[in-house]
């Protein structure tokens, strides 16, 4: 151990918030008066399930702690960089330094509250404080609640209560850089390669984190068109937390009343995850809906995932996601509603397809969507909601741009005929909908 480390510190842990900038918890760790040192955690329980190892997200964490650790370096500190499970990195960070206390911000998932009680519990056994805080969400758990007392589980009254309940409190940024000189003095430590990590780089570039007022002024009128520049592209930076949620806030209440439900919407989902956890253990929000008999066809599904249903829509937008790793939001709810109603086709599935394959894969938010797209979820509309996938494609992609783009063997010989007929797949998915929801 080094003089240096002899030093009482604190320690900030990064997770969903790999950024300085209006960050809650470390804004609570540099007023604690302790120096702080920053971590992050390539945590080896997450990694090892990923099966591509070119996965880009891994890439994009890659490259933005290596920013954040020059920022911290131009403040003569460092960001500590370890690769392993988080219990034993803990055990021997306790070791390595000595802790005052550590500070972190929320995350809902199972795994994540599973973690942070056992490091809590090894941090406490060993006398040293964990501090966490809200920072990826303007709202939590039961901050929003009808007015019963209950938790909302539809969309719109939440929303309702979410805007009246949100004030400048709530919006306002966390003032970080006002201590940024309250950061430990240290030099910077070797950072441990992607490949030392057990992944390889990928190509390509990620969006920006910024939004042209333009998106936003137009976002109304062009968001359901996926040929046009019509989305934010802004869902990576939330995933990570490379952007404040607080800030887009801000810029959605003075410029786009429905991009701000675009946020509220995660918020939504995220009440949801934590009050109803048994939604992110892979069970219908509604039990009854746990009953409908999937075909479960692998054929079938390994023609979705490739794009080859016959649908151009449909098939554009699993090539897109399969390209980019991004899929434009309509587009998302036409394929997942052609998986789950046209081919009965168990929506667990397709979530955990688009686990695989979303850059701004979010637990919540995905879960939530592959129910709403099924029935089985918060969403108010009855189970035989069920797209066309041809008139969703004369209604949104008029030209035939985006699917010309992402199809362009359309019109060939090699393009498939449809996998399935409309009419048909319809009356089937309301038969065996009826059929489980009629043993209630």
């Amino acid at each position: 151990m080094t003089s240096q480390n002899k030093q009482k510190i604190a320690i900030f842990w990064h997770r969903r918030d790999l950024r300085l900038h209006d960050n809650a918890g470390l804004y609570h760790a540099l007023r604690s008066g302790l120096p702080v040192l920053c971590l992050f955690i390539f945590d080896k329980n997450i990694l090892e399930k990923l099966n591509d190892r070119h996965d880009k997200r891994v890439t994009f964490i890659h490259e933005t702690v290596m920013d954040l650790q020059s920022s911290l370096a131009e403040q003569g500190s460092d960001l500590l960089i370890r690769y392993g499970t988080p219990e034993k990195i803990w055990e021997e960070l306790t070791e390595e330094f000595q802790l005052g206390a550590v500070y972190t911000n929320h995350d809902y998932e199972s795994y994540s509250k599973t973690r942070d009680t056992q490091i809590e519990a090894l941090l406490k056994n060993k006398g040293i404080g964990f501090k966490t805080y809200k920072d990826q969400v303007l709202f939590e758990k039961d901050e929003i609640k009808t007015g019963q007392n209950t938790i909302y589980t539809v969309f719109t009254p939440y929303s309702r209560a979410w805007k009246a309940k949100c004030n400048d409190f709530f919006l306002s940024s966390y003032p970080t850089e006002k201590y940024f000189n309250r950061f430990f003095q240290t030099q910077p430590r070797p950072i441990p390669s992607i490949g030392e990590i057990g992944f390889e780089r990928a190509q390509g570039a990620f969006p920006s984190q910024k939004i042209s007022n333009d998106v936003l002024e137009k976002y109304e009128d062009r968001r359901n068109y996926p040929a046009q520049p019509g989305t934010t592209h802004i869902g990576i930076h939330l995933r990570f937390g490379t952007v404040s949620i607080r800030d887009l806030a801000r810029k959605a209440f003075e410029t786009s009343d429905t991009w701000l439900n675009e946020l509220i919407w995660r918020d939504f989902y995220q009440q949801i995850l934590w009050n109803f956890p048994q939604v992110g253990e892979g069970r219908a929000f509604r039990p009854e809906y746990d009953r409908i008999k999937w075909r479960n066809n692998e054929a079938e599904f390994k023609l979705w995932c490739k794009g080859q249903t016959g649908y151009p829509l449909v098939d554009a937008g699993m090539h897109e996601i399969n390209a980019t790793g991004f899929m434009h939001n309509r587009v998302r709810m036409v394929v997942a509603s052609f998986l789950t109603k046209h081919l009965l086709i168990d929506w667990r599935w397709g979530e955990a397809y688009f686990a695989e394959k979303l850059l701004d894969y979010d637990l919540a938010a995905n879960n939530g969507g592959w129910q709403w797209a099924a029935g089985s979820g918060t969403d108010a509309a009855p189970y035989f909601r069920i797209f066309n996938p041809t008139a969703q494609a004369e209604k949104f992609d008029p030209k035939g741009e985006y699917i010309r783009k992402w199809v362009p063997e359309l019109n060939s010989l090699n393009y498939p005929d449809p996998i399935v007929d409309h009419k048909m797949a319809r009356e089937r998915c309301l038969k065996a909908y009826k059929e489980a929801l009629a043993k209630s």
